[in-house]
C-alpha cells in the first residue's frame, strides 16, 4: 500500500515537473522590433473591440468599399500601436513598459467594452480624481480576469523574452528603419481608404477616444500639461464690491441650503412624471420642481466646477474655471457665511480656502462603514452646523447620491422598495430591471434626505430658510448598451445630461424676496433651465448685488414684485 502511495506521489510530482521545466526553458529570443510588432498586434486584437464595434455601428464598413476600409483601419491601428511600442522600447524599458502598458490597457478595454466609456481628457481626469472607495467599486471578477489574462500573463511572457543585442550604431539604424516602416504602413493604410476613413473621423471624431492605448496615453499627457499650466496661472477674482441688498425692517437672517446631487437623472425623478414614485415625500411638500434641466457636463469633474462658475457651458474651459473664483467666493465677498459639507470626493476647487468639512469617512456606526458613509451623515452635519450660525448663511451639501456602479450601497436596507435590485458592481451581470431597481431605491433615499432637510429648515423659528437641489449630471442604465456616465458631451444621451432640480421656500423667505410661488411653479413647468442658471439664481436668492449677476439667467426673475436691488 505504501509502495502504491509512493508511486502515485512520484507520478504526480513528475506530472507537475514537466510543465514547470517547459516554463523554465521557455526563453524565446526576439529583437525589440519584433517584440514591438507582437505587442502592437496583441493590443490591436485584445484592447480595441469597442473601437471596432463602434466603427461597424457607424456604417463605415458597409458597401463595396467597406471590406477594404475595415482592413485598412485594422492595419492603421496595428501600425500606430507598433509605432508606439517602438518609441517606448529600449534595452532597459521593454519589460517595465510591458508590465504597465498591458494590464492598464486590459483594464481600459474592459471598461470601454462593458460600460461604454470613452477615454478622452475628461474621463482620464475623472479617473485621476477617483478615490480608493470609488475605484474599488469598479473591481469585478470580469475585470480581474481580463487584467490577468490580457494584461499580467502577456506581460510575464514579455519578461521571459531574451532580447537580441546589437551594437549601438546598428541598433539605432534598425530602430529608425522600423519606425519609418511603421509610419509608411500607417500612411499607406490611411491613403488607400482615405475617403472612407476621413469621413468616419470627420463625422465621428469622438471615436478616436476608443483607440487603445493611444486614447488614455494622449489624454493623460494633455491632462498633465493642462494641470501644470493651470497651477502657474493667476486666479481671477469675482464679486468686486459684492454686497447684500438692503434688508427690510424686521427681516430675519436667511439660510439657503444648496444640495448638490450626484448622478441623479431626470428620467427617473418621480416629480417629473416617472411612472414609479421615487419622490414620495417630496411630492407631499410644497416644492417648485423644474422638469427640463440640462447639465453642463456628464461628469462631476466638469459639471461641479461649471455650475458654480460664472461661465456657462458654451464658454466653459477647464483652465478658465479653475483659475477663477466661484459663486461661493462671491457670496463670501458679500459677507455671507459659506460652508461646504461633503460626502463625495471634495468640491473640485469650488470651495477653495472656504470652510470645508468631509464626512466621507466619518465615525458613525449607524451611517458609516469602512467603505464610506450614507448621505444621512450630511443631515447630521447640517443640524450641528445650523446651531452655530450667525447672520446670513449658505451651506452646501454634496451628496454621494446615486454614484455608480454600486447603487445598492447608496441606501439603507429599509429603502429597498423596488426588487429584485442589482447587488453587484458588475452591472452587466444583472438584468436591466435589477439595475434600475437599485438605482431607483437610491433615489428614494435622496427623496428622504431632501424631505428631512426641508422639515428641519421649516422648524427654524429664528431664520428664513430655503433649499435648492440640483444634480451634477445624469446616468446611463443600460440604454444602448451604455452604463454610468462621462460620455463626450456631443454624443452623450439625454440620460447623462438631463437632471432633476427643485426649490423650496419657507413663507418668510418667499416674503423677503416678494416672490410669487405660483409664478415660479408655472415658469418652472413651462420653461427650460440648465446649470448656466445656477450662479445667477443663487445670487438672486441671497439678494447679492455683484458685477457678474445676470438677471436674465436668474430663474427667479419675473416672479418677484421687488428684486431688492
Amino acid at each position: 500500500m505504501n509502495a502504491i502511495s509512493r508511486n502515485a506521489r512520484r507520478r504526480t510530482a513528475e506530472a507537475w515537473r514537466l510543465p514547470w521545466q517547459v516554463w523554465k526553458g521557455f526563453r524565446p529570443v526576439l529583437s525589440q522590433e519584433v517584440l514591438a510588432l507582437l505587442t502592437g498586434l496583441f493590443l490591436t486584437l485584445t484592447a480595441n473591440l469597442a473601437f471596432l464595434t463602434e466603427v461597424r455601428a457607424t456604417g463605415a464598413l458597409h458597401g463595396a468599399g467597406g471590406a477594404l476600409a475595415g482592413i485598412c483601419l485594422f492595419v492603421l491601428v496595428l501600425a500606430l500601436n507598433t509605432l508606439l511600442a517602438l518609441l517606448l522600447f529600449n534595452r532597459w524599458s521593454v519589460r517595465p513598459v510591458l508590465a504597465v502598458l498591458l494590464p492598464v490597457s486590459a483594464a481600459a478595454a474592459y471598461c470601454m467594452d462593458h460600460y461604454g466609456v470613452y477615454l478622452d481628457t475628461g474621463m482620464v481626469r475623472n479617473v485621476l480624481q477617483t478615490d480608493l472607495r470609488e475605484s474599488s467599486e469598479l473591481v469585478s471578477p470580469g475585470l480581474v480576469l481580463r487584467v490577468l489574462v490580457a494584461g499580467l500573463l502577456p506581460a510575464i511572457l514579455g519578461w521571459k523574452v531574451v532580447l537580441v543585442r546589437r551594437s549601438v550604431g546598428r541598433a539605432i539604424l534598425v530602430r529608425a528603419g522600423a519606425i519609418v516602416l511603421s509610419v509608411a504602413v500607417a500612411a499607406a493604410a490611411a491613403l488607400l481608404s482615405f475617403q472612407s476613413l476621413s469621413a468616419l473621423m470627420r463625422n465621428h471624431h469622438e471615436i478616436r477616444h476608443l483607440i487603445t492605448p493611444g486614447n488614455y496615453l494622449v489624454s493623460l499627457g494633455r491632462v498633465l500639461a493642462d494641470d501644470g499650466a493651470a497651477r502657474n496661472a493667476p486666479r481671477k477674482e469675482l464679486g468686486a464690491g459684492a454686497h447684500v441688498a438692503a434688508a427690510r425692517a424686521g427681516q430675519r437672517p436667511r439660510l439657503l441650503v444648496l444640495v448638490v446631487g450626484e448622478t441623479a437623472r431626470a428620467q427617473n425623478w418621480g416629480l417629473n412624471g416617472y411612472p414609479r414614485q421615487t419622490t414620495p415625500q417630496l411630492s407631499r411638500l410644497d416644492v417648485v420642481n423644474f422638469p427640463d434641466v440640462t447639465s453642463c457636463g456628464t461628469s462631476t469633474e466638469v459639471s461641479l466646477p461649471c455650475m458654480f462658475s460664472v461661465y456657462g457651458r458654451e464658454d466653459y474651459t477647464k483652465d478658465k474655471v479653475r483659475n477663477s473664483e466661484s459663486l461661493l467666493h462671491v457670496l463670501d465677498h458679500a459677507s455671507i457665511s459659506v460652508t461646504w459639507l461633503d460626502n463625495q470626493g471634495g468640491c473640485k476647487g469650488v470651495c477653495k480656502d472656504l470652510p470645508f468639512q468631509s464626512y466621507e469617512h466619518a465615525d458613525d456606526p449607524d451611517l458609516c462603514t469602512a467603505e464610506g458613509c450614507l448621505d444621512g451623515i450630511l443631515f447630521k452635519g447640517l443640524s450641528r452646523r445650523i446651531a452655530s450660525l450667525q447672520g446670513d448663511a449658505v451651506i452646501v451639501l454634496h451628496q454621494l447620491g446615486n454614484h455608480g456602479p454600486a447603487y445598492y450601497k447608496r441606501y439603507p436596507a429599509g429603502f429597498g422598495k423596488f426588487l429584485p435590485a442589482c447587488e453587484s458592481s458588475a452591472l452587466g451581470d444583472c438584468s436591466r430591471e435589477q439595475v434600475v431597481n437599485a438605482y431607483d431605491n437610491a433615489l428614494l433615499y435622496t427623496d428622504d434626505l431632501l424631505a428631512r432637510t426641508i422639515r428641519l429648515l421649516g422648524e427654524q423659528a429664528g431664520r428664513d430658510t430655503a433649499l435648492l437641489y440640483l444634480s451634477d449630471h445624469g446616468e446611463s442604465l443600460g440604454e444602448g448598451g451604455l452604463y454610468l456616465h462621462g460620455m463626450p458631451y456631443a454624443i452623450a444621451p439625454d440620460e447623462q445630461k438631463k437632471v432633476p432640480m427643485l426649490m423650496w421656500f419657507s413663507s418668510g423667505y418667499a416674503g423677503s424676496l416678494a416672490l410669487d410661488l405660483s409664478c415660479m411653479k408655472s415658469k418652472a413647468a413651462a420653461g427650460e433651465a440648465s446649470h448656466d442658471n445656477y450662479f445667477h439664481t443663487v445670487l438672486g436668492l441671497m439678494q447679492v448685488a455683484a458685477p457678474e449677476y445676470d438677471p436674465g439667467l436668474d430663474l427667479l426673475d419675473g416672479c418677484r414684485a421687488d428684486r431688492g436691488r
